[in-house]
C-alpha cells in the first residue's frame, strides 16, 4: 500500500521538484502540499496522511506549533521535520514537539525516503549530521532518584522498554515478545507513570542515562 504524504514547505520553488521526485515512486505519493502552518493542520486533519514531513521554519503557525496542534488530535501522526537548521535549540524543540524523525534539507532525497520508510514503521529518523545534537541532551549524568525508579520496572517492562527506545513499534515488540498489543501498550502506560516521566522524548533520555539502549 502506498504512503500517503502531506508536504508542508513555504518555499514553492520545492513544491513541484518534490511532486515530480515521489511520483516515479510506487510506494509513496504527495496527497497535498501546505505553505504554511495552518494550512498544515488543516489538511492532516481532513487527509490524515500516513506521514507528514513539516519544514520547521513557517510563517504564521510555525512548524512546530503545528507539530503539537497536529498531534493534540491525532497523537498516533508521523510527523518528520525538514529544515535547514541544525541548531540544538531548533533540533530539539520540534523532536519535543513530538516528530518522529527530523531531516536536514542538504540531505540526498534518498535520506529523506529513509527517513518516511522509518517513520512510517513506528521508528524513529535522524539525519546522521544532527545525532551529536541529540547526544548532547541525552547523555546526562545518572541521578540517584533515576537509578531507584529504574528498580520499581519489573524485568517485562525493562524488556519493553530497550525496545521500544529501540525504535519498535507496539505490534513489533508484542510479536517479538508474543503478546497482545494492548498488554504492550498497558506496561508502556505502567512504565511512564512508575519514572514519572511525561513524553516519548522523556523515556528515550532515561534509557540512555541509565544505560538500556542496544547501542
Amino acid at each position: 500500500m502506498s504512503t500517503g504524504i502531506l508536504y508542508v514547505d513555504d518555499h514553492e520553488i520545492f513544491h513541484e521538484c518534490m511532486r515530480q521526485m515521489f511520483t516515479q515512486r510506487n510506494d509513496m505519493q504527495i496527497l497535498a502540499i501546505a505553505s504554511n502552518g495552518q494550512t498544515a493542520v488543516r489538511l492532516a486533519t481532513e487527509l490524515r496522511p500516513d506521514v507528514v514531513v513539516m519544514d520547521v521554519r513557517l510563517p504564521g503557525l510555525n512548524g512546530i506549533e503545528a507539530t503539537r496542534k497536529i498531534l493534540s488530535t491525532q497523537p498516533r501522526a508521523r510527523i518528520i521535520g525538514l529544515s535547514g537548521y541544525t541548531d540544538r535549540q531548533t533540533v530539539l524543540a520540534m523532536i519535543k514537539a513530538g516528530a518522529r524523525g527530523y531531516v536536514v534539507k542538504d540531505a540526498a532525497f534518498n535520506e529523506l525516503i529513509q527517513a518516511i520508510q522509518a517513520v512510517a514503521s513506528g521508528k524513529m529518523y535522524l539525519s546522521p549530521g544532527i545525532t551529536s545534537v541529540m547526544l548532547e541532551e541525552l547523555i546526562a549524568p545518572a541521578h540517584a532518584d533515576g537509578a531507584a525508579a529504574g528498580l520499581l520496572l519489573s524485568r517485562r517492562e525493562e524488556e519493553v522498554l530497550r525496545l521500544a527506545v529501540d525504535g519498535f513499534s507496539s505490534k513489533d515488540i508484542a510479536d517479538h515478545l508474543g503478546l497482545s498489543p494492548k498488554t504492550i501498550e498497558t506496561h508502556r502506560s505502567r512504565i511512564m507513570k512508575k519514572l514519572g516521566l511525561k513524553s516519548f522524548a522523556d523515556l528515550v533520555k532515561y534509557a540512555v542515562r541509565e544505560g538500556l539502549t542496544s547501542a
